[in-house]
């Protein structure tokens, strides 16, 4: 039987340059990314071995490098970042994510906006 889990690394924070507006590819601003993996965790329970399961480090640093890549749409930066996991992560059976763009320039205030990916 599998034990399936849920592995989640919240509130990692970049500045970064995404955007269709030319200012926001020159200026940049912060995002916020989530990402929610379902994860095979039976052999972890197991052996107690981070390479049986998914690396948080690893996680994160494959998150700040497609952040730094510019994009100019939130969705094509996180169809990278949900693809290279699941590249790397053969146990991660689906995976989301949820990437904010804080501070929007839209002419008005307001915290974020956001998009949400699966995978």
């Amino acid at each position: 039987m599998k034990n399936m889990s849920i592995i989640s690394i919240e509130g990692m924070e970049f500045f970064a340059y995404h955007g269709c507006f030319k200012e926001e590819q020159v200026i940049g601003t912060k995002f916020r990314v989530d990402v929610f993996l379902k994860v095979d965790t039976t052999l972890a329970e197991q052996t107690d071995h981070l390479h049986d399961t998914v690396n948080y480090q690893a996680v994160y640093r494959f998150v700040k490098e497609e952040m730094q890549v510019s994009s100019k749409l939130l969705e094509h930066v996180g169809r990278r970042i949900l693809d290279r996991i699941k590249t790397e992560f053969p146990t991660v059976v689906d995976a989301r994510l949820k990437i904010r763009k804080l501070n929007p320039p839209l002419g008005g205030k307001m915290e974020f906006v956001s998009v949400e990916l699966e995978a």
